[in-house]
């Protein structure tokens, strides 16, 4: 195998080549199913505090995974040098271990009829032309518009900026290779504020995604988060009760998320989900279609294929409330006899069915209900569905925002919870990997004084 022409890994063309030539030099090993994934990129972050460059991180990383399968037997070796001989160390390593590993009738690469024929410009790469300094200079005036807002809000707790572009190749001895390339930015604002007997509040607000240029103005997010902080000034604790709870979209996703879990192909067939066996049951209510649109262009999570090399395609989760497919890789297919999905790795852009009413309008419709803009913890079982997780935000009485509230936490059975989803929101967030709008659920136990 020849060196590298050029250094500069983090390119389709060459990084495409590498695994390549990686897997020629795997195949020269004698007959196996064989398996190269490749990465590289580079980005930078940096925090603000006070006016003044807190840190600057640069990073340039790189990462080669060589795995081998012989006769079910899985052997897996990574490296972060790209020589011709760290390669083939990699490669040595990786038949050494499958040698002398276990059989699992499971193991091997997905069936060719399954893998990408094409890989669609899905236009994900969009670079962020800044160096370290300007970055240092939008960060302070992100912070400089949350420190003018409210006297009460008067620390920061740093505001960050960070931007990464990288490129992903995948190659495997059923002869299919591509590389695609792809950049991720982000803008962060973090604020404390405090009442006059000095019980400070935190809030924050962010932007993130692919192109920076979609994002809102740095001082518009310093705004946000210092609004958001100000708001909760105040907090109480209210009496231990049931209620309606309404979800911020950035909070319903992460329910969702837990819906995303259970069916995933690992938690079926390890049977560790609280919706076992759920394919064609309800899991959410009749109105509800969760859908799968990978090649959406410039989307957080589009992807034209998966960590197996499998195409990834439009899909329906859950369709009229019923879960209508599982979530699976090739491997997990195997496992469960089914046909693997494209999600190894994950999913790619997933869309719940919005409803017709903005945010304001659902409060308004709210005799008494809390609407929840923070979590803390985890306490949920992914076995039995139990919910249980720290909160704040705001009481809602007569359809109006009535005060904030604090340490209390929200309850139940994520079955349940699913399954009470009263209303989506019409105020879908589209920078997030799972598009939803505000969620509210019929009830839930919260414990308070």
């Amino acid at each position: 195998m020849n060196a590298p022409v050029t250094t500069d890994f983090n390119h389709p063309e060459t990084l495409d080549r590498i695994a390549c030539e990686t897997l020629e030099m795997a195949n020269a090993g004698g007959p196996a199913e064989v398996e190269i994934g490749a990465s590289a990129g580079e980005g930078f972050s940096i925090s603000v505090r006070g006016g003044a460059a807190e840190t600057v991180e640069y990073e340039r990383d790189k990462s080669l995974a060589v795995t081998i399968y012989l006769d079910g037997q899985k052997g897996s070796a990574t490296t972060s040098d790209f020589s011709s001989k760290a390669l083939a160390e990699t490669v040595a390593a990786a038949r050494r271990i499958a040698e002398h590993g276990e059989s699992d009738p499971y193991a091997g690469l997905v069936e060719h009829k399954f893998l990408a024929t094409a890989v669609p410009d899905l236009d994900l790469d969009h670079p962020w032309d800044m160096d370290a300094n300007a970055a240092i200079k939008l960060a302070i005036d992100c912070e400089r518009a949350a420190l003018d807002f409210d006297s009460r809000v008067n620390q920061s707790d740093g505001a960050s900026i960070n931007r990464y572009r990288g490129t992903r190749a995948y190659a495997n001895s059923h002869g299919f290779h591509a590389a695609y390339r792809g950049t991720r930015h982000g803008i962060s604002q973090v604020m404390i504020g405090s009442d006059e007997s000095g019980a400070m509040q935190r809030g924050y607000w962010f932007a993130n995604g692919r192109d920076a240029a979609q994002f809102e103005a740095v001082e518009s997010i310093g705004l946000r988060a210092a609004e958001r902080t100000a708001a909760k000034i105040g907090a109480r604790k209210i009496a231990t009760t049931e209620m309606p709870v309404l979800f911020e979209p950035r909070l319903a996703a992460g329910l969702i998320g837990h819906l995303l879990g259970a069916i995933s192909g690992g938690a079926q067939y390890r049977k560790a989900s609280f919706l076992l066996d759920a394919l064609g049951e309800a899991v959410l209510p009749a109105q509800l279609d969760l859908v799968e649109r990978p090649h959406i262009h410039g989307a957080t999570a589009s992807a034209p294929f998966d960590g197996d090399g499998v195409a990834t395609f439009d899909k329906t989760i859950v369709e009229g409330g019923r879960l209508a497919s599982y979530i699976l890789s090739g491997y997990s297919a195997r496992r469960l006899g089914l046909e693997p999905t494209g999600n190894a790795g994950g999913t790619h852009n997933l869309l719940l069915t919005p409803g017709t009413r903005s945010f304001e309008e659902i409060i308004a419709s709210l005799d008494r209900a809390l609407l929840v803009t923070d979590l803390m913890g985890f306490g949920v079982n992914a076995v039995t569905g139990d919910y249980s997780r720290g909160a704040s935000g705001f009481l809602v009485e007569n359809g109006e925002i009535a005060y904030p509230v604090e340490e209390i936490t929200i309850a139940g059975n994520l079955k349940d919870i699913l399954l009470g989803i009263v209303e989506v929101g019409a105020d879908v967030d589209n920078s997030l990997s799972l598009r939803t709008g505000s969620i509210l659920v019929d009830r839930l136990a919260i414990a308070g004084n």
